[in-house]
């Protein structure tokens, strides 16, 4: 309960659910993939990306300019199609 519980808190918004949910999908995206993807600004969606890294939901790596970043804890796509499929929301 208290993995469930972290990953409720650290996934609390509908943009870092779309972030889960786009990366569930993809090894790796880079920011700009991800911004475009969920039309979402670059420097919210960094803030959001950075937070979830620190938590360790995500991964990330450098390759030039650009910042790939890559589902590590993938329990929380589990988590997410659970409530999803709850016939009370």
């Amino acid at each position: 309960m208290e993995k469930v519980a972290f990953i409720l808190k650290t996934t609390a918004h509908p943009t870092r659910i779309a972030i889960v949910q786009l990366l569930s999908n993809h090894e790796s995206l880079s920011v700009t993939d991800i911004s475009e993807k969920l039309s979402v600004e670059q420097s919210l969606l960094s803030h959001h990306l950075t937070g979830m890294k620190l938590k360790g939901i995500l991964s990330s790596h450098r390759d030039g300019k650009n910042i790939f970043y890559a589902l590590k804890m993938r329990e929380v796509v589990d988590v997410i199609q659970c409530l999803a499929g709850c016939t009370f929301l």
